[in-house]
């Protein structure tokens, strides 16, 4: 499986993006499918993810502020991203629950967000 993400770039805070990831074959078993991001000196962390059956999960830091969405028939989960801050800076990473022990990751896409 192949993952690619779009939509990263330079924003000033309060501002928006957002992020697209479009798989190499059909999603519709992934879960969950969703956005990791990793910060400089920081460990990577999930930021939001949708299992299969439409549930999601939000990091705390993004609660209210990003949305993410999954479209199966397209094979793609976007990440809309509001209200932006400086401290929302990191790469984000396109990641996908394949199967059973086999995950896929993106290329990854920079987010930067200046005050």
């Amino acid at each position: 499986v192949q993952l690619q993400a779009s939509g990263g770039g330079l924003v000033q805070a309060g501002e928006s993006l957002r992020l697209s990831c479009t798989a190499s074959e059909s999603t519709f078993s992934f879960h969950p499918f969703g956005w990791y991001r990793q910060a400089p000196g920081k460990p990577r962390e999930k930021v939001a993810t949708v299992s299969k059956y439409g549930d999601t999960y939000y990091a705390d830091s993004v609660v209210g502020r990003f949305t993410v969405s999954r479209d199966d028939s397209r094979s793609t989960v976007d990440l809309q991203m509001n209200s932006l801050k400086p401290e929302d800076s990191a790469v984000y990473y396109c990641y996908a629950g394949v199967a059973m022990y086999l995950d896929a990751w993106g290329q990854g896409t920079q987010v930067t967000v200046s005050s």
